[in-house]
C-alpha cells in the first residue's frame, strides 16, 4: 500500500531518524548511517533521473593495467594502452601491456605489445585502424653523478660514411674525457648543384656522451660549441668528421623518445610495425589533415630535448614519414590541434608537459599546415595557465566553437584555473570570450561530448598531479549554448595525470587512469597508478524509452543522404555523427560531433551528411539519433568515405 506522505517528507523523516540514532550511538554509527543513507539516495530512481549514476567496472586482477592511452575502436571495443605504464620496473623488464575491453560482453583480453608505447601519440586512419607513433626509449634520471649531454658529429665528406662504436671516447681541449652511449652511424655529406656550382651539405648526427669523471669538473655550458677530439678516428675520417657541443651538465635527464611506429588493426587485434618516424618523439600529438595524411607535432627527442619545428607527415599511400621543411612552427608537448573545415589546424593553447614559456610557442591560434602561417587568437583569461587544460570542439562541429577548460601553470606549478572560455572561429576577428567557470581551479579536467550536444566534465585536481590530496571528485553538465554548469552525481575515483574519459556507443561515459605523485594531504605517502575503471550513466539514460535505429546502410558519403528505419520517426529531434575518441593526457583530438540534416518519413529518417572533408574526415563514426526528451539511441557504426 503506498505511503500517505510525499517522497520529500519520507526522506526528511529518514534523515531525522538517522540524526536521532547518531546522537545516541556516537561517531561510528554516524559514519555507518550516513554512508547507508548516501547509498540509498544515489541508487534511487529519482536521483538517477536527475544526476545520473556511477559504477565501478569489475576488472579481473590479472587484467588490470595502468591506463595511459585509450581509444574506442569501430568494433565497439576499447583499446587501453599502458606500455610500461610509468613504471620503471616494467620498462627494465621489457614488460609492455595493452588491453581490450568489450563493453557488450564485459570481457577483457591482453594484447601483445611490441615496444614501450607509453606517452606516444595516436590517431585513427580512414579505415579505422589506429596509428601509434613515438613512446619511451629511456626513463628520466633524476640524480645525476656523471655529467652528460648530446654531442653533435658532422661529416664533410660526400664520399665516405662511418660508424662510431659504442664507447667511443671524445676529449675536450682541457683533457676531459667522455664516452658515447651507443654505436652511431655517421652518414656522408650531400652534394648538390646550385647557381654557383656544386654545394656540399655536411651531415649532422647527434649522440649521447657521459663523462668518465664523476662530479662537476667535466660540465660544460658555453654560448659557442666547443670542438672535441675523437679517439680512434684515423685517415680521412680524422679530417672530415668533427664533434662539438656546448652543453654537458649534471641536470636532470628527461625521458627519451622513440622513433617506432605501429598500426593497431581492430579486425586482427594486433599491432603491425610500420616505418619509423624521422625524429624520435615522446609526448607528440598526431592529427589528421584534410588530405588524408597525418601530422606528427612536437615531443621530446631521442635525448629528451624539446623538438623545435621539424614537424613530419605520415602518408598512408607510401606508409612512411617525411619531415616537411616548411613547417617550422613549434609547440609545447601534446598540443591540442583540431582540424578545421578549411584544412587549417586550430591550436587551443592546451598542452601537457614540456616547452618554453615563450608565448610564440603557447599562444592559441590558427595554423596553416601547408604554408606554416600562424594567426594568434587572443582574449583568453589566464593565458599563462593552458597546461593540463581540457579543450573541445563544441557540438555541433559546424559551429566551429572551441572551449578551453581549466588548466594550470607550466610544469609542476600548483597554480590553476577553473576558467571555461569559448571562441567562435566563424567570426571575422575571432576572440576568446568568458563562457562559465568550474567551481574551483582544475587541472586535468575530462570533457566528453554527449549525443544531445552537452559536455560532461569530470575529475581533475586542484594541484599538479593531485598534490596535497587535491583530486576533485565532482562531475558537471555543461551546456555550450547557455554556459550553464549543473552538478551531477559525483565519481568515487580520483582522476588526474595520465587519466582518460570517452563516450561509449551505448551513451555511457568511461573514465580510467590517474597517476598522482602522492596519496595523502601532506604529500608524504607515495602515490600509485589508479587501476580502477569507473563508468558514468548520464541522466538521459534514465529518461524513459530510447529511440532505435533498426536498419540502414553502413557506408555513407559526404554530401549524401541515407535512410534509416526507426519505429518512432516522429519523435526523432536530431541526429549526430560522433567520431570515436583516442585520448591521452587530457588531449582528445579525434572527438567531434557533427549535426546531420534530418527529414522524417513514415517509417524512418533521411539523414544528410555535410560535404566538407575538413568537417567530416573520412573514417568510422557512431551514429546517434536523439528524441524530443533528449534520450539518445544506441549508436550504429557507420563509415564515411
Amino acid at each position: 500500500m503506498p505511503s500517505k506522505f510525499p517522497r520529500r517528507l519520507r526522506a526528511l523523516g529518514a534523515l531525522a531518524l538517522v540524526t536521532a540514532l547518531a546522537a545516541a550511538n556516537g561517531p561510528p554509527l554516524v559514519k555507518f548511517l550516513a554512508s547507508s543513507y548516501h547509498n540509498w539516495q544515489i541508487n534511487s530512481s529519482s536521483y538517477k533521473q536527475r544526476y545520473g549514476h556511477w559504477t565501478i567496472l569489475p576488472v579481473p586482477a590479472d587484467m588490470r593495467v595502468n591506463a595511459v592511452h585509450t581509444a574506442l575502436l569501430y568494433t565497439g571495443k576499447v583499446l587501453i594502452i599502458a606500455g610500461s605504464g610509468n613504471n620503471t620496473g616494467n620498462f627494465n623488464a621489457g614488460r609492455f601491456e595493452s588491453l581490450l575491453w568489450d563493453p557488450r560482453t564485459g570481457k577483457f583480453k591482453k594484447i601483445t605489445t611490441p615496444s614501450d608505447l607509453f606517452c606516444g601519440g595516436h590517431v585513427f586512419l580512414p579505415d579505422g585502424r589506429l596509428l601509434v607513433a613515438g613512446g619511451t626509449a629511456r626513463y628520466e634520471i633524476l640524480k645525476i653523478q656523471y655529467a652528460a649531454g648530446a654531442m653533435s658529429v658532422t661529416n664533410s665528406s660526400p664520399t665516405h660514411s662511418t660508424t662510431l662504436p659504442k664507447g667511443t671516447i671524445f676529449v675536450s681541449s682541457t683533457g676531459q674525457r667522455y664516452r658515447s652511449a651507443t654505436a652511431t652511424f655517421i652518414p656522408g655529406a650531400r652534394k648538390r648543384r646550385a647557381a654557383g656550382g656544386v654545394v656540399i651539405d655536411w651531415s649532422q648526427t647527434s649522440l649521447w656522451v657521459q663523462a668518465l669523471e664523476r662530479g662537476a669538473a667535466p660540465t660544460i655550458r658555453t654560448a659557442q660549441p666547443q670542438r672535441f677530439a675523437i679517439e680512434g678516428v684515423q685517415g680521412r675520417d680524422a679530417v672530415s668528421i668533427r664533434a662539438t657541443t656546448n652543453s654537458i651538465t649534471l641536470d636532470k635527464e628527461e625521458f627519451w623518445g622513440t622513433r617506432k611506429s605501429y598500426i593497431f588493426d581492430p579486425a586482427t587485434e594486433r599491432y603491425e610495425s610500420v616505418a619509423n618516424l624521422n625524429l624520435a618523439r615522446w609526448y607528440p600529438s598526431l592529427v589528421r589533415l584534410i588530405n588524408g595524411k597525418v601530422l606528427a607535432v612536437s615531443g621530446l627527442d631521442q635525448f629528451g630535448r624539446i623538438i623545435i619545428g621539424h614537424n613530419e607527415e605520415w602518408d598512408p599511400r607510401t606508409r612512411s614519414w617525411s619531415v616537411i621543411p616548411k613547417l617550422t612552427r613549434s609547440f609545447p608537448t601534446y598540443p591540442a590541434l583540431f582540424l578545421m573545415p578549411t584544412g587549417n589546424l586550430f591550436f587551443t593553447g592546451a598542452n601537457a608537459g614540456f616547452g618554453p614559456l615563450d608565448p610564440n610557442w603557447r599562444n592559441p591560434g590558427i595554423w596553416n599546415p601547408v604554408t606554416n602561417a600562424f594567426k594568434s587568437v587572443l582574449g583568453m583569461r589566464n593565458p599563462d595557465m593552458t597546461e593540463t587544460a581540457g579543450s573541445v570542439l563544441l557540438p555541433p562541429a559546424q559551429d566551429q566553437r572551441y572551449a578551453i577548460i581549466g588548466g594550470g601553470g607550466v610544469g609542476d606549478s600548483n597554480r590553476g584555473t577553473g576558467r571555461i572560455d569559448v571562441v567562435d572561429l566563424k567570426r571575422s576577428a575571432p576572440r576568446w570570450q568568458p563562457a562559465g567557470a568550474l567551481p574551483e581551479p582544475t587541472r586535468y579536467p575530462e570533457a566528453v561530448i554527449t549525443p544531445n550536444d552537452k559536455l560532461i566534465i569530470s575529475g581533475g585536481s586542484r594541484g599538479y598531479r593531485g598534490a596535497y590530496g587535491s583530486d576533485i571528485l565532482e562531475c558537471h553538465l555543461y551546456d555550450p549554448r547557455t554556459g550553464k554548469l549543473t552538478s551531477l552525481a559525483n565519481p568515487s575515483v580520483g582522476r588526474d595525470y595520465h587519466s582518460e574519459a570517452l563516450l561509449l556507443p551505448d551513451g555511457r561515459i568511461l573514465t580510467l587512469g590517474g597517476n598522482p605523485l602522492f596519496r595523502d594531504k601532506l604529500d608524504t605517502a607515495n602515490g600509485y597508478f589508479e587501476q580502477r575503471i569507473e563508468i558514468y550513466t548520464p541522466p538521459y539514460l534514465f529518461n524513459g524509452p530510447r529511440p532505435r535505429l533498426t536498419a540502414g546502410p553502413q557506408q555513407l558519403t559526404r554530401g549524401g543522404t541515407a535512410v534509416f528505419s526507426t519505429p518512432g520517426a516522429a519523435e526523432i529531434a536530431s541526429a549526430r555523427l560522433m567520431r570515436p575518441s583516442a585520448v591521452t593526457h587530457v588531449t582528445d583530438l579525434e572527438q567531434r560531433s557533427i549535426a546531420l540534416g534530418v527529414r522524417r518519413t513514415a517509417s524512418g529518417v533521411a539523414l544528410t551528411v555535410p560535404s566538407s572533408a575538413g568537417l567530416v574526415p573520412p573514417g568510422w563514426y557512431m551514429l546517434f539519433v536523439t528524441n524530443r526528451q533528449g534520450s539518445p539511441s544506441i549508436a550504429r557504426w557507420v563509415h564515411v568515405g
